[in-house]
């Protein structure tokens, strides 16, 4: 019997880090006749189905985009309301996410927010801390140009104070300064919903992700769409820039 190539004897790879945009709540509520809200709590609720079933598909990273900076141009109502529904996530899966091993923290510029918001996220973070069953990284009032463009004044403020040599500025030296500074960079970035667009989501971190568009609605993302899409990704060659083995 001929020998199998080592080729084919490589494990499919892991998407240990997924990042997910998670479009098209609104237009699951509209479509059928209800409120935009009524969307983003169904959407929440599969936020929580999708974390349950990632370790097992063997995601350690899960980063999701819940807020965005430009989402504040949206409707008062619109805005309190998720304001309203992430508070109330936080609040009623935190005793589930410490029994699950999740640690969950939060990326993006948080001066915007109300400050019970702003001591709920600091409570979980700190209560989730020493759990690494599956690393929960929910984006809020982010954005990729506001995250470089703070991570850049910073760097420019240690250079001018004489803390920091222009030399020394380099990629890794950015990497160290913007708010994903202890997570690895994403392998998969997926987007419902049917759109195309990366809606300045983690611009640095995703150099050489790839990328999955899928129409399923938020709202409609079911696990074992996540478990299809993970393992068309095992399938994929990533090359970095260089060329495949011969």
């Amino acid at each position: 019997m001929a020998s199998t190539t080592s080729a084919e004897q490589k494990p499919p790879r892991l998407a240990e880090h997924v990042a997910i945009i998670m479009d098209g709540n609104g237009r699951w509520a509209t479509n059928r006749g209800w409120p935009r809200l009524v969307g983003h709590r169904k959407g929440a609720e599969r936020v929580k189905e999708i974390v349950r079933c990632a370790p097992d598909l063997g995601i350690r990273w899960l980063t999701i985009y819940a807020f965005s900076t430009e989402n504040w141009k949206r409707s008062t109502e619109e805005v309190v309301g998720l304001m309203s529904i992430f508070a109330r996530y936080i609040e009623r899966e935190a005793d589930r996410l410490a029994v699950e091993g999740v640690r969950m923290r939060f990326i993006g510029d948080r001066t915007p927010l109300n400050p019970r918001l702003r001591k709920l996220m600091d409570g979980i973070e700190a209560r989730t801390a020493q759990f690494s069953r599956l690393n929960l990284t929910v984006a809020i009032n982010y954005g990729g140009r506001d995250e470089i463009t703070r991570a850049m004044r910073a760097i420019a403020t240690d250079v001018a104070a004489g803390r920091l040599a222009p030399e020394a500025v380099n990629d890794v030296m950015i990497g160290s300064r913007l708010d994903t500074a202890d997570l690895p960079d994403p392998d998969l970035v997926i987007r419902t919903s049917g759109e195309t667009r990366t809606s300045n989501y983690l611009l640095w971190q995703t150099a050489y992700a790839e990328y999955e568009f899928t129409p399923t609605l938020w709202p409609d993302f079911s696990p074992e769409e996540l478990a299809q899409i993970v393992s068309r990704f095992g399938n994929r060659e990533r090359r970095y820039g260089g060329v495949a083995a011969g």
